[in-house]
């Protein structure tokens, strides 16, 4: 028997058939409910939700990780032997939201404090206060996670992202790692799935009706 690959042995599902990722309409209600919290949380949530980042990958970012003008975050993948970074883009309302705050411009021409970390918390603090947005956003279950939020980023860049974009964004080794995600219902499905419903709407069985 050929041994498992990484991507055979990874599911977006549980074995119980729990969903892992958030759904487009869960990271929607994710993304409007971190204005709730306070800032520096908030910017840390938004951070997560937007870089596709690992928590102990967020939270080693620093104010030189940024690329300011340009609109993009370096991140060091950790998952990965030896020293591999990736940059990604993040939106310039939230970078414009991130040198408000932490004063990046400031901070990267100090060499004292250029590297300093922006959030310097301990890795299980960060996963408590994403559980408790998830709470406050009534979603339980496994996706109820900083990896969930993870994953949620991978599905929702399925039909607008190339593959070989978004393995880089998602900082996989392998693209077969990335190809998981592409087993989601995405909009390139659902659509052709509308098509399929409209060119056979006259065969479609009638609905039963009430007694």
């Amino acid at each position: 028997m050929e041994p498992h690959t990484r991507s055979q042995e990874f599911s977006l599902y549980g074995t119980d058939g729990a969903r892992k990722y958030l759904n487009r309409d869960e990271r929607q209600r994710v993304l409007a409910a971190v204005a709730q919290l306070p800032a520096d949380r908030a910017l840390f949530a938004l951070t997560l939700a937007w870089s596709g980042a690992r928590v102990s990958e967020v939270l080693a970012l620093s104010a030189s990780s940024f690329q300011i003008d340009a609109g993009v975050v370096a991140i060091r993948t950790l998952k990965r032997r030896g020293h591999h970074i990736r940059e990604v883009p993040v939106p310039p309302e939230l970078i414009k939201a991130l040198d408000s705050r932490f004063h990046l411009t400031a901070r990267q021409r100090d060499p004292r404090r250029a590297d300093s970390r922006l959030w310097p918390w301990h890795r299980v603090t960060a996963w408590r206060i994403i559980k408790r947005l998830m709470t406050l956003c009534r979603i339980s279950g496994r996706r109820a996670s900083p990896r969930g939020l993870r994953h949620a980023f991978g599905v929702v860049t399925l039909g607008l992202v190339p593959r070989n974009i978004r393995q880089k964004w998602m900082g996989h080794a392998r693209p077969e790692s990335t190809d998981v995600y592409s087993a989601v219902c995405g909009p390139e499905e659902q659509a052709f799935a509308a098509r399929f419903w409209r060119a056979n709407d006259n065969a479609a069985p009638a609905l039963p009706s009430r007694r």
